[in-house]
């Protein structure tokens, strides 16, 4: 799978909308992922509202490229699931998925971290009117690269273990 060698986090994009076809296809890919039980705890928000991706970049020092592009993906989960302890691996799962087809959709995006802290869950809730049953995890710029990066390589050799028999 040549994304996850090819996929960097992309904060400058294009003056360019998304394709619905294309949203809809990263929202499959995101609902593809593994789960805990099964639980598929995930909601999205697909935010194109342009006040309103100003309003998230404001959310932490980090997230000001939430601005820059055409859309904002912002996945939650639900309070209410059968292994709640799991919530924020599946949903990692699902922006991993997110981040591989957008780059696959030869599209840039970057994960802004949200959970676990409580201002931030506190401040994209009340921007995107999020009930209680549902907890913002993310926030996902999303668009067309002003440009493309090589991807640095990150594998460490010394970082490896086996166990053998």
């Amino acid at each position: 799978m040549d994304a996850i060698f090819h996929r960097t986090s992309v904060r400058k994009f294009l003056d360019k909308p998304v394709e619905k076809e294309k949203i809809e296809k990263i929202l499959r890919a995101a609902m593809a992922a593994p789960s805990a039980k099964n639980q598929q705890p995930w909601e999205f928000y697909v935010v194109t509202d342009k006040e309103k991706l100003v309003e998230l970049s404001k959310v932490s020092p980090y997230s000001m490229s939430a601005k820059n592009g055409p859309l904002a993906f912002v996945p939650c989960y639900r309070t209410q699931c059968p292994a709640p302890a799991y919530t924020h691996i599946d949903l990692s799962a699902s922006v991993e998925n997110i981040l591989l087809e957008a780059d696959a959709l030869e599209l840039g995006a970057v994960w802004l971290g949200v959970c676990p802290e409580e201002d931030r869950i506190a401040t994209v809730r009340k921007i995107l009117d999020i009930p209680d049953t549902l907890v913002p995890f993310a926030i996902i710029p999303c668009g067309y690269p002003q440009k493309i990066r090589p991807q640095q390589d990150r594998f460490e050799e010394e970082r490896m273990h086996y166990v053998i028999s």
